[in-house]
């Protein structure tokens, strides 16, 4: 029952939040990039193309970690000096990655892929025959063959030595780059990267432990102070005293990976490597239109999913002819939200069929996926999210079969992972509070904001909020003797006056600026039945 929660004090929240982590890392303490396998040869193979004069092309991929990725290698290039072209391949007329439609545009003696490559296998056969040495640099997981490369850099193979698995392609990059400049005796401060080198492990979800806790930490002290043209502008923006992890992930990667899903991602390099803020700001501008229109675009196909879902099926399968494939994936997590099942959604178009699936709890949706991998023409991905392409004869047959496989699933593994820390007294929640939970910033996967459980609260009033009202401001009383109030916010949530006047909810609390005036905000995450 979670009314039976614990009742948690600031004393007890300093002690569980302190038990997340051991002694944390200083940037100095990064394991040797030289360890990750190939890595040495990688940036040997680069550092002679240099000496030799050779043509360098690069092969980014277009979300934020791709995006991010590419502009880190574009800056230190720059930083050498040495001429990379830079290609980031769109997602509407090339597809995912380095591939044969991408090679036919390209003349280069050396090409670096950065965040894709690892399923690489036409693309490499290509470079081998055309006498091009491709190097991969990628952190997605690997298949059992392996592309035919000059070399791959992947911290998920199974001969990399590298202490810590879980990065993102764009540390992958960075630390390669580290070897490089190893390789080349430079000056370069790679602490220079370290503002969008934060915002590409944020926004690609990594879990913020380890490696992975220091960079981010240490990439938002600097974005704070940095003279990037982008970061200048992401500060103007934010407008904040200090920038956290959840400003990152909600308000500025969406507009990032915006360019890539509706447009084309080179919209989006442009800002990150703008010579000056005249120019971040009208590439900034864009994103945020780009983002309006895929909120919009997102809203409309999320609707027409909700209608095309079979309830009875564990595993969400849907597809629609007018989907917007830029934002299948968006349109996943919603349903994975709503009905608490993992969830595929596929873009038709014509023969063939393209999209993005979530999941949920502790279900690997790459598993599941693989197991049915003979219906697909590609696929990959990880344990929550993956990409997938098939026939769209298929479609019944893969939703047929992924849905048999995961009738052995435990039922256990489909409950949403909501932590809950306890039943927090709301006459504490104040600004020693918001001290408290600074300290242990940042926040995100695998060290997520401490969630707590209102029980029963009495609800005062409700007031509807946003453009098309479709967000909630709930005031509440915990307790019905209380004289004061406190509000919730609940986003693209609609919520009515219950019969019994009565709420239960998790929920954060977050800091809010406003006026220079610094206030605890509560965000609601899920509402319960009362009687739960």
């Amino acid at each position: 029952m979670l009314s039976n929660l614990p009742h948690i004090t600031k004393q007890n929240l300093y002690e569980i939040l302190s038990s997340r982590f051991d002694e944390e890392k200083k940037l100095s303490q990064i394991p040797d990039p030289s360890l990750l396998h190939d890595a040495t040869k990688a940036a040997q193979r680069i550092a002679s193309a240099i000496k030799n004069r050779e043509k360098i092309t690069l092969v980014g991929d277009y979300d934020v970690d791709g995006v991010s990725s590419t502009a880190i290698v574009v800056d230190f290039f720059k930083r050498i000096p040495y001429p990379i072209e830079a290609i980031i391949p769109n997602r509407f007329h090339d597809g995912y990655g380095v591939n044969p439609s991408v090679l036919k545009r390209i003349d280069a003696d050396v090409i670096i892929t950065v965040d894709n490559g690892i399923t690489a296998h036409a693309a490499a056969d290509i470079c081998k025959e055309q006498g091009i040495d491709l190097i991969i640099t990628d952190h997605h997981t690997p298949s059992e063959k392996l592309p035919d490369a000059y070399a791959i850099v992947d911290p998920k193979l199974s001969q990399c030595n590298y202490p810590f698995k879980e990065i993102c392609g764009a540390e992958v990059a960075w630390l390669l780059l580290g070897v490089l400049k190893k390789e080349l005796a430079l000056q370069i401060d790679m602490r220079q990267f370290l503002d969008i080198l934060a915002i590409a492990i944020i926004a690609d979800i990594m879990p913020l432990v380890d490696i992975n806790r220091t960079l981010v930490k240490e990439g938002l002290r600097f974005l704070m102070q940095t003279d990037r043209p982008a970061s200048i502008i992401i500060r103007d923006f934010l407008n904040k005293s200090s920038i956290s992890s959840e400003d990152i992930a909600f308000q500025i990667a969406p507009r990032i990976n915006s360019a890539g899903r509706l447009e084309d991602a080179s919209i989006a390099l442009k800002f990150f490597t703008a010579p000056d803020t005249h120019t971040a700001y009208k590439q900034f501008e864009l994103l945020g239109k780009l983002n309006d229109l895929r909120k919009e675009t997102e809203a409309q196909t999320t609707k027409e999913a909700i209608a095309s879902v079979k309830e009875d099926d564990s595993i969400i399968v849907v597809a629609g002819n007018s989907w917007h494939e830029g934002v299948v994936g968006i349109a996943a997590s919603r349903l994975v939200d709503q009905f608490e099942k993992p969830a595929i959604v596929l873009s038709i178009n014509d023969t063939e069929a393209k999209g993005s699936a979530r999941s949920i709890g502790n279900i690997s949706i790459y598993e599941l996926i693989k197991k049915s991998e003979h219906l697909l023409s590609k696929f990959g991905g990880h344990k929550m999210a993956a990409g997938l392409g098939l026939n769209s004869k298929n479609i019944d047959a893969f939703r047929e079969a992924i849905n048999a496989s995961a009738k052995a699933i435990p039922k256990e593994d489909f409950l949403p992972l909501e932590n809950l820390i306890g039943i927090f007294e709301t006459d504490e929640i104040d600004y020693e509070l918001l001290e408290l939970l600074d300290r242990f910033e940042p926040y995100g996967e695998a060290n997520s904001r401490p969630t707590f459980f209102l029980h029963e609260a009495e609800v005062v009033s409700i007031k509807l909020m946003g453009a098309d009202k479709s967000h909630s401001r709930i005031e509440v009383r915990q307790y019905p003797h209380q004289k004061k109030s406190i509000e919730l916010i609940a986003f693209r949530h609609v919520f009515e006056m219950p019969s019994d006047r009565k709420i239960s909810c998790s929920y954060t609390i977050t800091k809010n600026e406003f006026n220079g005036r610094v206030t605890p905000q509560l965000l609601i995450k899920k509402i319960y039945d009362t009687n739960s």
